[in-house]
């Protein structure tokens, strides 16, 4: 899975910034800000395919935003960001669980947990 939805366009790799979508029965081409979900009708473009986006003949285009630029994480996005990682990297808690049969005791096993290229850097209320 991705992490940033990318331009449907063949070939174009650059992040998405405005949904187009189809209204056959008027004729006519919506183009707005990014879906907050993927639908399976419509079609996600970069800011340079949707500022050249034209309809077929006897077709209108309605622009819901004049101008589309594309936009990096938030700030609330990287909060939550680094609260995930900071929850990720907190030891799990120690208590007594049922065992399910074959598997050795919580005290035999390894409590190292692997954390690949992350570091967990404690706060102040840590």
């Amino acid at each position: 899975m991705r992490p940033v939805r990318q331009c449907s366009r063949t070939a174009c790799g650059r992040p998405a910034v405005a949904t187009l979508t189809y209204v056959y029965a008027d004729s006519t081409a919506v183009l707005g800000p990014l879906a907050t979900l993927a639908e399976p009708h419509s079609y996600d473009l970069c800011a340079e395919h949707a500022s050249r986006l034209t309809a077929p003949r006897g077709w209108e285009v309605v622009r819901l935003t004049p101008e589309f630029v594309e936009t990096g994480p938030s700030h609330d996005d990287l909060l939550a960001l680094a609260d995930a990682v900071r929850e990720a990297g907190r030891p799990a808690p120690r208590h007594a669980a049922a065992v399910p049969d074959g598997l050795p005791p919580a005290a035999e096993l390894d409590t190292e947990r692997r954390r690949g290229h992350l570091r967990v850097l404690r706060g102040e209320e840590d």
